[in-house]
């Protein structure tokens, strides 16, 4: 895949939204490496302390992040897993891969429509004949580089069968 993003603030990447929009992607082995966040009623309370150790590993490591690809699964009101993609194994790092097929749809706004969001991405799926296996989030900017961004493009990324 190619290079989706630019750097424009020196922190988040502005995101190409046409090549998220209602995509499929068929994933063999994509490499990612995994943490937990803890959350309060699904709000991140420590977020930025979890992706900035990760993207530690990831800099020692000589690595990269592909497309800036951080995934959030929510496993519940007070937890959630990220899974940033990375291009090759990272010691000392929860390593795991990703196969199969994902069916993503991008959504702007206020993080509080998250809910809508994945209520018209189910919708939307199911409309198609998908069924969804796994739900992720992936929050492509800061909520300092939304606002210089003037958008706040947020990819839900279904696993279906």
């Amino acid at each position: 895949m190619e290079p989706t993003i630019q750097k424009e603030t020196g922190c988040c990447p502005e995101l190409n939204v046409d090549i998220w929009q209602d995509k499929f992607f068929n994933w063999k082995d994509k490499k990612f490496i995994k943490d937990k966040v803890s959350t309060f009623f699904y709000m991140p309370l420590n977020f930025g302390k979890v992706i900035t150790k990760l993207f530690r590993k990831v800099e020692s490591a000589g690595a990269s992040i592909p497309d800036y690809l951080c995934l959030s699964y929510h496993t519940s009101k007070w937890n959630m897993d990220i899974y940033l993609a990375v291009d090759q194994e990272i010691t000392g790092a929860n390593n795991l891969v990703m196969n199969g097929k994902f069916y993503t749809r991008v959504y702007d706004g206020p993080f509080k429509d998250t809910g809508k969001w994945a209520k018209d991405y189910n919708i939307n799926a199911r409309e198609m004949g998908l069924t969804i296996r796994k739900m992720y989030m992936w929050y492509t900017t800061c909520p300092k580089c939304a606002k210089k961004y003037e958008k706040n493009p947020v990819v839900l990324l279904g696993e279906v069968d």
